[in-house]
C-alpha cells in the first residue's frame, strides 16, 4: 500500500497569513504546509481519501489521477472537511463519505444543499452520499480494511484509523487506555504534532514523539504542524531516527 501526504499543516496552515518567522519565511518547499489530508491507496488500486479540507482541490489538480473511492472524515472541524464541495468535478456518482454520526450531523447542518433529496438538489452540488461508521467496526471499500478507533481532540471524541500496520492519527490530546490494543503491531505510525508548547486538544511533538515510542512503530510521520515547529532540516536534527516530519506530497509504501 502507498501514503501520499496531501497536507501536513495544523488549520491555520504554513505559512501562515502575516506571519515572518523562520518557518513561514523558509524557501524549502518541504515547509510549506496545507491543511491535514492524505490519500491511501492499496495495492488493488482502491484510493481512499482522509479528510476533506479547504486545501483539496489545490492539493488533487496536479495528481497523475484524482480517483477517489471513498473518504473517511476524522472529525468535523472546518480545516478538515472544508473541500467537500470541491468534490462536484471527481465525481462520476455518487461519493461515499464516511463519518461518526455526530460528525454527519454538522456537515448536513454546514453544507445542507449537498444532502437533500436528489429531486430537489440544486444543478451541479456535489451528490454526497453519507456513509455511518463508528469505532471498533471495520469498513470495507474495495480490497482495503479501514478499522476507526477512538481518540480525543481535547473533550471531543474523534476517530483514528487503523489500515493494516498503518495507524493514522490527527488532532488528537489523548488516547483512552481501552484503544491502544488497536494500535498492536503497528509498523508505520502518522500521529499529529502541533508545536512545542503544550495545548489543550492537540498533541505536542515531545508528546507524539513519547506516544511512538509507546508503539513501537518502526516509523513515525508528524503531521498536523504548525508554524512553531522550526524548518523540517533544524527539527529533525532534534528527533529520534524513527520519528520524521511528514510533508506535502512525501509518498511511503506501508
Amino acid at each position: 500500500m502507498k501514503l501520499r501526504f496531501l497536507g501536513t499543516g495544523t488549520s491555520n496552515g504554513v505559512p501562515q497569513i502575516g506571519c515572518r518567522c523562520r518557518t513561514c519565511r523558509s524557501t524549502d518547499p518541504r515547509d510549506r504546509r496545507l491543511r491535514c489530508s492524505s490519500l491511501i491507496e492499496s495495492d488493488g488500486g482502491t484510493c481512499v481519501l482522509i479528510d476533506c479540507g479547504p486545501d483539496f482541490r489545490q492539493q488533487v489538480i496536479s495528481l497523475p489521477s484524482q480517483h477517489i473511492d471513498a473518504i473517511f472524515i476524522t472529525h468535523e472541524h472546518y480545516d478538515h472537511v472544508g473541500g467537500l464541495d470541491d468534490l462536484r468535478p471527481v465525481q462520476l456518482f455518487q461519493m461515499n463519505v464516511y463519518a461518526e454520526e455526530l460528525c454527519a450531523e454538522h456537515l448536513r447542518q454546514r453544507i445542507p444543499y449537498c444532502f437533500t433529496p436528489k429531486d430537489k438538489r440544486y444543478p451541479g452540488v456535489p451528490a454526497i452520499n453519507l456513509e455511518h461508521m463508528e469505532p471498533h467496526v471495520s469498513v470495507r471499500v474495495g480490497d482495503m480494511e479501514i478499522l476507526p478507533f477512538r481518540v480525543m481532540h481535547g473533550k471531543l471524541p474523534i476517530v483514528g484509523f487503523r489500515i493494516g500496520q498503518l495507524a493514522y492519527i490527527t488532532d488528537m490530546s489523548t488516547m483512552p487506555d481501552s484503544e491502544w490494543a488497536y494500535l498492536d503491531g503497528v509498523k508505520t505510525l502518522v500521529v499529529n504534532a502541533l508545536h512545542h508548547r503544550p495545548h489543550p486538544s492537540h498533541q505536542t511533538v515531545e508528546q507524539a514523539v513519547e506516544f511512538a515510542k509507546r508503539t513501537n512503530a518502526a516509523n513515525t510521520y508528524l503531521i498536523h504542524m504548525s508554524h512553531f515547529v522550526l524548518p523540517i532540516v533544524e527539527e529533525e536534527a532534534l528527533l529520534p531516527p524513527s520519528v520524521r516530519l511528514a510533508y506535502d506530497g512525501l509518498e511511503i509504501e506501508f
